[in-house]
């Protein structure tokens, strides 16, 4: 009964290749700031959806995402190559529009402003 933990290990590390590529190999300039949110692969391993969500208006989504679709071939390769699979599963990409984005947003934004000044909005337990 291993194959559910299996498949979720699996996802895990194409989740954690895919953000490698996106930090350092893939430079399509139509990439924007894309941060790779969840994998999910099919039961027989076939087919690997990549869930990512792109930071930025209407315009900067669907140029990331042409970027991300110019790059599946590389992609897959890589996948292929990195992580050892009988079959290379079929690759695709998705926009993850779960994350509530202003939301999201508003996160890194308070990130980056660290502790400049004070944060007294709602304390949510972190993760």
């Amino acid at each position: 009964m291993g194959n559910k933990l299996r498949i979720e290990k699996l996802q895990e590390l194409i989740k954690q290749e895919m953000s490698k590529m996106l930090l350092k190999e893939l430079k399509d300039p139509r990439i924007g700031f894309v941060t790779v949110t969840d994998v999910e692969m099919t039961g027989d391993l076939r087919e690997a959806k990549i869930y990512v969500s792109v930071m930025g208006g209407e315009e900067q989504v669907k140029s990331s995402l042409e970027g991300l679709n110019s790059a599946l071939g590389f992609v897959r390769r890589e996948i292929g190559q990195r992580i050892r699979l009988r079959f290379t599963p079929e690759i695709s990409f998705a926009l993850d529009t779960s994350l509530d984005y202003g939301d999201h947003i508003q996160k890194l934004l308070l990130q980056v402003e660290g502790d400049k000044k004070n944060i007294n909005s709602s304390t949510e337990p972190q993760d």
